[in-house]
């Protein structure tokens, strides 16, 4: 969440802090909105964590480690990563 909090306050040149409130807003907004199952992951996926978190994380240093497999194969099979 906080590469989106930094986008939003380098667009509108809000200060960081207001900026994170307004992120906030739209992120509560949009969980009341969203079917519960949805919602429930929206947290994880702006923070990084979850399956697609692991993914993006493999992604980003261009390799695959135990803790991306680790974290990929729980969220796939439903267990606690």
């Amino acid at each position: 969440m906080q590469e989106i909090i930094e986008l939003v306050a380098k667009k509108t040149g809000l200060p960081k802090e207001q900026a994170k409130m307004a992120v906030e807003v739209v992120v509560d907004f949009l969980k009341k909105k969203l079917p519960a199952p949805v919602a429930a992951q929206v947290d994880s996926v702006l923070n990084g964590k979850g399956t697609l978190g692991a993914v993006a994380g493999a992604l980003d240093d261009g390799k695959l480690d135990m803790n991306d497999a680790t974290n990929l194969l729980g969220g796939l099979l439903g267990g606690k990563k």
